[in-house]
């Protein structure tokens, strides 16, 4: 095993994780231990790459054998039982259901065809924000928050609807409860565990409960039922409508292109995203790409946010450098850099062009708070509150 800090009895390394976020104590240990670490999470043996050299040997060179993910008790509930592109198992399943999303659901074609989706909301967006009125601070994380979801809903299901924003919010309740820690996963063999922490029961109880479980069928029944009877109208020659990615899983269905139940399916594939963790040998092998991001052996200030930095610079985003993966590399690769980067290049672009961005109550840079929230997906702890100045302020949208 490669070199590690000491451990206690039982319980490990757990104690040294404690305190701040995971990924900021993993970096902290690794410039003691070196970027191959080990560290024992009650019974989970870790092992946690912290450089862009053993991360390429892991994500490329290796990739295949460290292609699977970890069967977490949250992931299996909340992804119905690994049917989720991210947390499914390196096989037949994993790669019919790459090829649907990087041929299909997100591919460059289709991508662009969710342009006037993204300007419409974006637009929308920009007329929110010029509309506020007195110079009040506007919460940015939250309108941003707001942008995302519908781009993502319309993308997914054609249009805006009370039932999509229910059935995300069911979803939110589930990525909360599930971005908690789960004593379960770390000490497997003692089954109650699980009812101790009350993760399980509570994700299952959002699965299993009478109530909840019929609104979320019907919330999906009724997408799925307006989507087939578009298809219908369309077909009889009454109309005409674009494809979202429901008429895209409803057309390789009806073509037998489908090896797999499609409700799960939707219900798993379109909203979850999981943080890049890998497992090989019983052992679970962690790339913090955020401490390689951040490492000075690669980056002149490393901490420093000096976004001229990447100004005629070789590097990208997709997996091929890998002092700078936050999309992931290798065969588990994010599938979706295509669909997320034109949403936030367009409405980052709008914004500055729009608005000078003033800090409240006389705040100065230096008095921002920008403690993570550590979850699945990692974001600010508080909404980000900024006084909009229009540049234009008669500009018509």
């Amino acid at each position: 095993m490669p070199p590690g800090p000491w451990k206690l009895p039982l319980i490990g390394n757990i104690h040294q994780l404690v305190g701040s976020p995971p990924h900021h104590r993993l970096r902290d240990l690794a410039k003691k231990y070196g970027p191959l670490m080990h560290l024992q999470l009650g019974e989970s043996s870790i092992i946690v790459v912290s450089s862009a050299e053993i991360a390429e040997e892991v994500l490329k060179t290796h990739g295949i054998i460290f292609a699977n993910r970890p069967s977490l008790v949250s992931t299996k509930i909340t992804t119905y039982d690994f049917k989720n592109i991210a947390s499914a198992p390196y096989g037949n399943y994993w790669r019919q259901v790459q090829k649907i999303c990087t041929a299909e659901l997100l591919s460059t074609s289709r991508v662009k065809s969710f342009r006037s989706i993204r300007d419409e909301e974006t637009s929308n967006l920009i007329k929110t924000i010029y509309s506020n009125e007195g110079g009040l601070p506007v919460n940015l994380s939250e309108k941003i928050f707001e942008l995302t979801y519908a781009i993502t809903a319309r993308a997914a299901f054609g249009k805006k609807c009370k039932d999509q924003q229910k059935y995300i919010s069911i979803v939110m309740e589930m990525l909360l409860i599930a971005s908690g820690f789960s004593i379960g996963d770390l000490f497997p063999s003692i089954g109650m565990l699980d009812m101790i922490s009350g993760m399980k029961s509570k994700l299952e109880k959002l699965h299993q409960d009478k109530e909840a479980a019929q609104e979320q069928d019907r919330v999906l029944e009724n997408i799925l039922d307006d989507h087939k009877e578009r298809k219908r109208v369309t077909k009889t020659g009454q109309g005409k409508a674009k494809e979202d990615l429901v008429d895209v899983f409803l057309r390789l269905q009806h073509n037998d292109d489908l090896e797999f139940p499609l409700t799960n399916s939707i219900k798993s594939v379109i909203w979850f995203q999981e943080k890049t963790q890998i497992v090989v040998s019983k052992t679970r092998t962690i790339v913090n790409a955020w401490a390689i991001a951040r490492d000075p052996k690669y980056w002149t200030e490393a901490e420093k946010f000096i976004p001229e930095r990447f100004l005629g610079s070789p590097l990208n985003y997709k997996g091929t450098n890998f002092t700078y993966i936050p999309f992931g590399a290798g065969k588990r690769i994010c599938p979706g850099i295509r669909f997320a980067i034109p949403n936030v290049e367009l409405p980052l672009a709008q914004l500055l062009y729009h608005f000078f961005w003033k800090l409240p109550n006389g705040m100065k840079e230096e008095d921002l708070n920008m403690t993570e929230a550590f979850g699945i997906g990692v974001r600010r702890k508080n909404g980000l509150m900024l006084i909009p100045i229009p540049y234009h302020p008669f500009l018509d949208i």
